[in-house]
């Protein structure tokens, strides 16, 4: 017989599975000795208050034993002989558009501009010896996409979108802990998360679809209002419908789309910077102890949000015992962004804190600072239409104006500008700056004087609001680390939302982050799998 539990216990309890039966028992007045298993479906942490509760949801095996599973694995059919589908990109959304794909009976053609996964560490290793960024192999671009590298957090709300426990099984059946299928706040980890990404490529190539590497796409061939295929920066071409999951950096497909006349529009995003505290510090604030998290408790997580000047000011992709990598796609550019190893264990934790940007922002000093900063006159010269009205690659433009200003900020290479906090919310110079785990190093700079003010007073405001919230966040013992860009895609690529095919061309299916549909490795590997489904049913 099986019976579902609720609990509500402490870390200590919810960690030793033989007080967890001995509490089962207690709860439905039954002899522990005929539980005979037990298994987590559900766990999140209480941290609300001083003392610190985990929520679990259980499955109590009462004089039988489980199955051998905890999910049925989906069965991939062999399609080399199926009509062809070809999926420009193999991050999230494009590796599992295929494998739905293959599902459906049709064949993937996986197009992807950069390296495969373990060849992407050698060039994202050079970022910090060197200071040399690949245009075509970094954190963004190759196998597996900027996910692969920038943590593995699989959060999402996106619920609503499409089966989130399908997208979670899959990752399991690929190498992925069955935790994830527990936890409220699943995570891989970047040392578990590429040979995941490798055993999915794997799936692909035997059953019969195609995986190109150091492939970029140069072209999209269209005739007659329909898509016809792709022409790769190699002069090779495919041909037949197409799934564009090109990622939120793919600044070269946008400009593409804009010159071919493809309908895309300017989206709003999220601009800041990372801030990096001591690991055990922020387990001091959100466990309310100051002996930190204890034994049995992870490295703690924070989330925030507040409005500013008729602004969302927050939180974002929180990386408890993480690090602060250089996140850069292209020359003359310092992004950044963080990922946690799966332990999560390292002296830092760190987020992003950033300000919602929309496009009509632009209309005022953002639009001074995109020129201001560029005091050598090349930017203006490389993007003659900036100031053209209702240009939709204005905040694209905007993101690499700024990333370009943190590149000159920097000393010209990788090294980040960066201020304590306490002396950027006091317009103060930071004399020194604290130890970080931003590799490729920081030099001090006053991001309060040379940031734009929409960002810098709205950080402001937030971080004073969020101090009250939890004593001890505002502090100078935190370090900012600029510039957060890269949080979404500046531009959305316009398709029916019924079929989520494009707007105005037959045949191409703009999907995930990159195309404006989804925010994070859920979300678009669930469009992936809408957008594969919706191409099979019309073609």
């Amino acid at each position: 017989m099986q019976k579902q539990l609720n609990l509500r216990v402490p870390p200590h309890i919810a960690a030793d599975e033989r007080q967890l039966i001995r509490q089962a028992s207690a709860e439905l007045a039954i002899d522990a000795r005929t539980i005979k298993a037990l298994r987590i479906r559900r766990r999140s942490i209480d941290a609300r208050q001083r003392t610190i509760y985990v929520n679990l949801s259980l499955d109590l095996y009462i004089n039988e034993m489980p199955p051998r599973l905890d999910f049925e694995p989906v069965v991939y059919p062999d399609v080399s002989k199926a009509p062809r589908v070809i999926v420009v990109g193999a991050g999230p959304g494009g590796l599992f558009a295929a494998l739905r794909l293959i599902e459906l009976g049709r064949r993937p053609i996986v197009l992807e501009r950069g390296k495969d996964v373990h060849e992407r560490r050698k060039d994202i290793a050079r970022i910090s010896r060197d200071h040399r960024v690949d245009a075509e192999s970094n954190y963004s671009f190759g196998e597996g996409g900027a996910g692969a590298y920038s943590d593995g957090k699989l959060f999402t709300r996106s619920k609503k979108r499409g089966n989130v426990e399908k997208i979670l099984r899959v990752f399991c059946q690929f190498g992925a802990s069955t935790d994830i299928l527990v936890d409220a706040h699943p995570h891989i980890g970047t040392d578990r998360l590429p040979r995941i990404i490798e055993a999915m490529r794997e799936q692909i190539r035997h059953c019969g679809g195609e995986v190109h590497f150091q492939t970029r796409v140069d072209r999209l061939l269209v005739g007659d209002g329909e898509i016809r295929g792709v022409e790769c920066h190699n002069g090779q071409t495919f041909h037949g419908p197409v799934i564009l999951a090109t990622g939120h950096s793919a600044r070269d497909v946008y400009r593409h789309l804009h010159r071919s006349g493809i309908t895309i529009e300017a989206k709003g995003i999220a601009v800041g910077v990372r801030l990096e505290h001591p690991a055990a510090l922020i387990d001091r604030i959100q466990y309310h102890n100051p002996a930190g998290r204890g034994k049995y408790l992870p490295t703690a997580e924070y989330s925030f949000v507040t409005q500013a000047q008729g602004r969302g000011v927050y939180s974002f992709c929180m990386c408890p015992g993480g690090v602060v990598v250089p996140a850069a796609s292209g020359p003359q550019q310092v992004v950044v962004n963080g990922m946690s190893p799966s332990l999560r264990n390292t002296a830092w934790s760190n987020s992003g804190m950033v300000v919602e940007t929309r496009p009509e922002d632009l209309n005022s000093g953002l639009q001074r600072f995109m020129t201001e900063a560029m005091a050598d006159g090349a930017f203006a010269e490389t993007h003659p239409d900036m100031d053209t009205p209702n240009n939709p690659l204005r905040m694209m433009y905007f993101q690499e104006a700024l990333e370009k200003a943190c590149w000159q900020q920097g000393g010209r290479k990788q090294t980040a500008p960066a201020q304590r906090m306490a002396d950027f919310v006091n317009r103060r110079l930071s004399y020194d700056l604290p130890d970080s785990s931003y590799t490729p190093g920081l030099i001090s700079s006053p991001l309060h004087f040379w940031m734009p003010d929409f960002i810098t007073s709205r950080l402001i405001e937030g971080f004073n609001a969020f101090g009250r919230k939890s004593h001890g966040f505002l502090t100078n013992e935190a370090v900012m680390i600029a510039a957060e860009t890269r949080t979404s895609a500046p531009v959305r690529i316009l398709r029916d939302p019924e079929t989520l095919c494009h707007v105005q061309v037959k045949g191409l299916y703009p999907c995930g982050e990159g195309a404006g549909y989804a925010g994070g490795i859920v979300s678009a590997a669930i469009d992936g799998e809408r957008c594969a489904e919706q191409l099979c049913a019309r073609s």
